[in-house]
């Protein structure tokens, strides 16, 4: 999820501590409580910092081990242990590590549900596990999040019936939103007029509810890319890998390999230039304004020597200006 839905996540699960009658009955320890969920809310996505490395440490590295079975228990230690120096070891650690302990599991089990996905099953696995039903954005948990959180400051109500109520909703909407991908999921080959046995179609969440981007990958690498609106699959795009020896080289490049590492939904082509070659790696997964703007390009000359790169998110003239600076 975005930042700013786990930081509303981070204070309704302070709502929710309402519910435990030693931290209702303490105002210090439900304000470190309160401290404790919103940092351990944020925690996870403090991998952020790898962007003053570069592009490529942090698309490689983004999600990963900082999100892994590991990292949660030394993020809710770690927090703990602060908040528990912050009040002077009096605070009983147990519900304090509890709620952070919740509050950090919310946010990587939160993250699985969106495209961008997790390493979350690490150390047993490195894939990347993305469960494709929830947009990175999602105004339902959002905006639900917001009202509670208005009423709770407002003393409308009690937090100890808001918050439950609250995160009852959100479970049946989790369901629902899963029951809906799985069920559209199924129905994908018999409603695609070009399906061939073979074909996998991915369904990708938008910011509606009832809108789709669909992915069909072909065993021969090939791509089509889609929607599916109003109940009705349509093909707005394809993509074709190039075979090209610019290609095989550039799967050496330390950023383009970290681009690939991270998704399996890459395909590349290759412009040849009197100076050399530009190789474009594009996911095809991303698609805004007839472009794709999550790429690994790479720049090499006749010998296929780097000359620049970025990986990144990108309008295409933007682009062109970031590869023009790294080459000249």
């Amino acid at each position: 999820m975005d930042s700013g839905t786990h930081l509303v996540v981070g204070i309704g699960l302070a709502g929710l501590a309402a519910v435990d009658p030693v931290v209702a009955g303490d105002q210090t320890l439900y304000a470190a409580v309160l401290i404790g969920t919103v940092v351990g809310s944020q925690a996870p996505d403090l991998d952020g910092v790898l962007r003053l490395k570069s592009n490529a440490a942090y698309i490689r590295h983004h999600r990963g081990a900082s999100h892994s079975i590991p990292a949660v228990a030394l993020w809710t230690i770690a927090i703990t242990l602060l908040i528990e120096a912050i009040f002077r070891f009096r605070l009983p650690w147990v519900h304090v590590g509890g709620w952070v302990l919740l509050a950090v599991c919310v946010h990587v089990f939160s993250d699985l549900f969106n495209t961008y996905g997790t390493q979350a099953a690490r150390p047993f696995t490195q894939k990347w596990i993305s469960w494709n039903i929830i947009h990175i954005f999602d105004p339902v948990i959002f905006v639900s999040h917001l009202i509670a959180i208005a009423l709770w400051a407002l003393r409308v109500g009690d937090p100890a019936v808001i918050f439950p109520l609250l995160y009852a909703f959100l479970i049946v909407y989790y369901i629902w939103r899963t029951v809906t991908h799985r069920t559209l999921q199924r129905r994908l080959a018999r409603i695609d007029p070009d399906y061939r046995p073979g074909d996998k179609h991915i369904l990708i969440p938008t910011i509606s509810l009832h809108d789709w981007n669909v992915v069909k990958r072909r065993p021969d690498g090939h791509f089509f890319i889609g929607d599916f609106r109003q109940g009705k699959l349509r093909w707005i795009d394809s993509a074709r890998c190039e075979d090209h020896p610019a290609i095989d080289k550039s799967r050496n490049d330390p950023s383009i390999r970290a681009f690939l590492y991270f998704t399996s939904f890459a395909c590349a082509d290759v412009q040849e230039h009197p100076w050399g070659y530009e190789v474009r790696w594009s996911d095809v997964r991303y698609r805004h304004r007839k472009q794709y703007p999550f790429v690994g390009v790479l720049l090499m000359d006749k010998e296929h020597k780097t000359l620049g790169s970025y990986v990144g998110w990108l309008s295409d003239e933007r682009l062109q200006k970031r590869l023009r600076m790294n080459t000249y």
